[in-house]
């Protein structure tokens, strides 16, 4: 699949759409990630969704990694299916560690909401735009972000 990299057609219709909008692509046993700059990453999740020959209408799971003690620290991971065009797709965004925000894509789809909501929960990301961020798995009271590389395995004393 890494020869066909560069002829998959979201990657392509992505770029002819916005030539900045794609920092850097891969793929790892046969699935295809674009990287996408925070500050392009709505407007192009809004064409990977409406373009009619790509149709990613389908939000599947949103994730994130910490890469401590690399910067940026994470990266916010979406996995999008095409039932149309039987494909699949991983975005990630890279997030700093000093200031963990990026956008939220529940403007394009519904289903990031908990998604998002859960990565806030676990990892403290915060997504800029989001209709309800509040903590999800946790309590309210409890401290830190326990999917951090540096959170203590015994939690806080």
């Amino acid at each position: 699949m890494a020869a066909d990299l560069q002829t998959f057609p979201a990657l392509v219709k992505l770029r002819e759409f916005d030539a900045e909008a794609v920092e850097d692509a891969s793929t790892f046993r046969d699935e295809v990630t674009l990287y996408i700059p925070h500050t392009r990453f709505i407007r192009a999740c809004e064409f990977l969704r409406d373009a009619p020959d790509l149709k990613f209408s389908f939000l599947a799971d949103v994730t994130a990694l910490d890469l401590y003690p690399q910067e940026p620290r994470f990266e916010v991971v979406y996995h999008l299916l095409s039932m149309k065009n039987a494909l699949r797709l991983r975005l990630k965004v890279r997030v700093s560690g000093d200031d963990p925000h990026t956008v939220s894509a529940c403007s394009v789809w519904r289903s990031a909401n908990a998604f998002e909501r859960e990565v806030f929960d676990l990892f403290g990301i915060r997504f800029d735009g989001h209709p309800f961020l509040r903590r999800m798995l946790l309590p309210d009271e409890w401290e830190g972000h326990p999917l951090r590389k540096d959170y203590p395995t015994e939690g806080y004393r």
